[in-house]
């Protein structure tokens, strides 16, 4: 149940965002999510991707240091407290949530976070006990 995340160090410049989304849509890789964080110099940005393994090579060949990471992806309903129940789960699970971001989701009344887990297994245990929906990969990559 675990999704494929590239994490890619980008140089802080003017177009390299512009450089990297081009070079993967002229191979048909579509991107579902993605995140960025900056520092002066460098910025770490992570992508959820049609094709992973694809794209990661994709941009390793042009240049880019790439790392292909495990997370997870649930469903929570669109509503206010939804995600708090989740975290509380994780944590009463003793599991390190290490960061989280939204993925743009084409699913009625819920929304879709990405998650990374030090302990992935027990974490989605725990909100699968706690009624919360794992998504699928296909479900993302398709």
């Amino acid at each position: 149940m675990v999704i494929k995340q590239l994490s890619v160090v980008v140089e802080n410049r003017r177009g390299t965002m512009a450089e990297i989304t081009e070079t993967l849509a002229s191979r048909g890789i579509d991107i579902r999510s993605l995140a960025l964080a900056d520092s002066s110099e460098f910025g770490l940005l992570r992508l959820i991707v049609t094709k992973p393994e694809e794209a990661a090579n994709v941009l390793r060949q042009a240049g880019l240091m790439v790392r292909v990471t495990e997370v997870i992806a649930i469903a929570v309903l669109d509503k206010p407290g939804e995600f708090s129940k989740a975290a509380r789960l994780i944590a009463d699970a003793a599991v390190g949530l290490e960061y989280l971001y939204a993925l743009a989701s084409r699913i009625d009344n819920e929304a879709v976070i990405i998650m990374s887990l030090d302990q992935p297994g027990e974490g989605i245990a725990a909100l699968r006990k706690g009624g919360f929906r794992i998504i699928k990969p296909e479900e993302i990559y398709n």
